[in-house]
């Protein structure tokens, strides 16, 4: 392994006879570069990050930098030569925005290392920092990745699976972020996960780019026990600083669509992709990316480094970074908080599988919401029985000894009350590692994983007979369950149960599950999106929109399988009700628009 520090010159401190004139002026040029902070602070790149909450959860606590978080960044070569990695996959050192970053590199040491434009780009997104950043479309900016004060530890790909995927050794690291894949399940992507699984390793991966890069599902992102992530697309318009401020939906065709081959759901989490990031070529550049999830994959690992700084700070926090379970926590907590975008539904558009199907297929859980996990994380640690309206938990679910032989079955209980019910959604997820061999090829463990059943009941304590299920989430492959749920108004009083799903096998194997739980109360979607009518992005509901809306109905009359997007109304059909409702909103426009 070796270190490379990039570093940039002091001048020596210069002192005057007139002590108390240089004082003044000291203190008049401070007083001037905190301003300019300030206004250059208000001008962030990439703005990405504030759309998902990252500038505001810094606003909220000043000091989550990602200090005292340590990255490993899987970043892949780019040349090869005869199937051998030729080592140019490491970050552009000299540029500005790594300037006083000292980053560990990882391979195998020959040929001479070289320069990814990749790995460029996704390191200044997630580490990057610099004050007097400029292009030439835009004003000068401050440039600040995720988490810049994290450090970080550059793999080689192939090098990271022979020497710590083949010999089952996690990195020295917090959070592993990788935006490479395959579409192939393989020996390493199932070494990836018993990583995860045995470690409580947090791992976090791009899903892949869409139909129109041909991609399907990649993994690791695809892999139960990993974190997958999708993009949401930027708005289309002819100016940039415009395209990279606003983004819109995630779409299939530059985002890769579930279910995996198994039937399980995938992303897990979308978050924007374009990004203004450093120029490999110029050590003063930068550049858009573009809508891929590369791009989005840092976003949400440095928004889960800051997580993890805060959950070390505060010892009450601990077990959400716990080696037994805590990426299960973490990942809950992300998924729990993500900001359902218009046309967030489960599956594909009919409602028939909701309870069966946790996710959207191509939004997963969501957008991701920075400030939204924070506060999930920071409402603290709270097990069954009376909990807080916000919170989570890192817990077992056991199974017991029947006298009259085989097993029974507990439940975990987590009772809410609610002052105000009314126009109250309680989100509900619960992530659990499927189990693998520790030794190379890594296989599956089936027998070692569980089934767990997520529900949510109201509840009349004054006579429990008027109680009934709400909602509940039962995939029968999913290694998570979430309910996204508008409560009772007419009920103050909410159970969140766990349960192994076979809860009528009483001969079911005796087992223990560990398991990350997070919830939350909120007051729902936004329904006021222009997003839902506003289908290119530009701005503007036309008739271009239309168009698209009348593509995408004929769509669903020859491919009810598809993912469509046009169900307006939420009520599992696309039809003229909506197309009514597309009709209503016709001429709407937002104040980036631009003709």
């Amino acid at each position: 392994m070796s270190f490379f520090a990039a570093t940039s010159g002091v001048g020596d401190m210069v002192q005057g006879p007139k002590k108390m004139f240089m004082l003044g002026l000291m203190a008049c040029v401070a007083a001037m570069l905190v301003s300019m902070r300030t206004v250059a602070r208000a001008e962030s790149q990439p703005r990405a990050l504030n759309h998902t909450g990252i500038y505001a959860l810094r606003q909220i606590d000043p000091n989550l930098t990602g200090a005292g978080v340590k990255f490993a960044v899987i970043s892949r070569s780019i040349t090869y030569a005869n199937d051998e990695p030729q080592n140019d996959y490491r970050p552009s050192i000299e540029h500005n925005c790594f300037k006083g970053k000292e980053f560990g590199f990882h391979d195998q040491g020959e040929p001479p290392p070289d320069i990814s434009p990749h790995s460029t780009a996704i390191c200044s997104i997630l580490l990057g920092e610099d004050p007097s950043a400029t292009n030439s479309q835009l004003a000068q900016f401050y440039y600040q990745g995720a988490a810049p004060q994290a450090e970080a530890d550059i793999y080689e790909f192939c090098h990271f699976l022979i020497n710590n995927v083949f010999h089952h050794l996690p990195p020295d690291a917090d959070v592993v972020t990788a935006s490479i894949g395959s579409p192939f399940e393989a020996w390493w992507t199932r070494g990836i996960e018993s990583l995860a699984e045995h470690y409580g390793l947090i791992v976090v991966a791009c899903i892949g780019n869409g139909s129109d890069a041909n991609d399907p599902l990649f993994y690791p992102g695809a892999a139960a026990n990993v974190i997958g992530v999708g993009v949401v697309d930027s708005v289309n318009t002819e100016y940039l600083a415009t395209n990279l401020a606003h983004f819109s939906l995630a779409h299939p065709e530059h985002s890769s669509l579930g279910p995996t081959d198994d039937g399980r759901c995938k992303p897990d989490i979308v978050a924007p992709g374009n990004c203004l990031a450093a120029d490999d070529n110029e050590p003063n550049g930068y550049k858009p990316t573009g809508d891929w999830s590369s791009f989005s994959t840092p976003i949400v690992a440095g928004t889960i480094g800051l997580l993890v700084q805060k959950a070390k700070q505060d010892p009450a926090l601990s077990p959400a970074v716990s080696p037994e379970g805590g990426n299960c926590v973490m990942k809950a907590i992300l998924m729990n908080s993500a900001t359902k975008l218009p046309y967030w539904h489960k599956g594909r558009l009919e409602k028939d599988d909701d309870h069966q199907v946790p996710l959207d297929y191509v939004q997963g859980a969501g957008m991701l919401n920075a400030v939204g996990a924070y506060k999930n994380l920071i409402a603290g640690r709270n097990k069954p029985g009376d909990v807080s309206t916000t919170g989570w938990d890192l817990n077992r679910l056991d199974t017991g000894e029947n006298p009259y032989g085989g097993t029974f079955l507990i439940q975990n209980i987590y009772k809410i009350t609610l002052t105000e019910p009314a126009d109250k959604f309680i989100t509900a997820t619960v992530v659990w590692n499927k189990h693998y061999n520790s030794v190379y090829p890594f296989e599956p463990i089936p027998e070692g994983d569980a089934n767990i059943r997520l529900e949510l009941w109201a509840v009349d304590p004054e006579d429990r007979i008027n109680d009934y299920l709400l909602d509940y989430s039962d995939s029968d492959v999913d290694s998570l369950e979430h309910i996204y749920c508008r409560v009772d108004a007419n009920y103050t009083n909410y159970e969140i149960v766990l349960s192994y799903s076979d809860i009528t096998d009483l001969n079911q194997i005796a087992a223990t599950q560990r398991y990350g739980l997070a919830w939350e109360t909120s007051e729902g979607q936004d329904k006021d999106s222009i997003f839902w009518y506003d289908l290119n992005a530009d701005g503007i509901v036309d008739e271009l929109d239309f168009s698209i809306v009348l593509d995408n109905w004929i769509a669903s009359v020859q491919s009810p399988e598809s993912y469509l997007i046009g169900d307006i109304n939420s009520n599992g059909i696309f039809d003229a009700n909506d197309l009514q409702i597309f009709l209503n909103n016709t001429n709407r426009q937002v104040d980036w628009h631009t003709k």
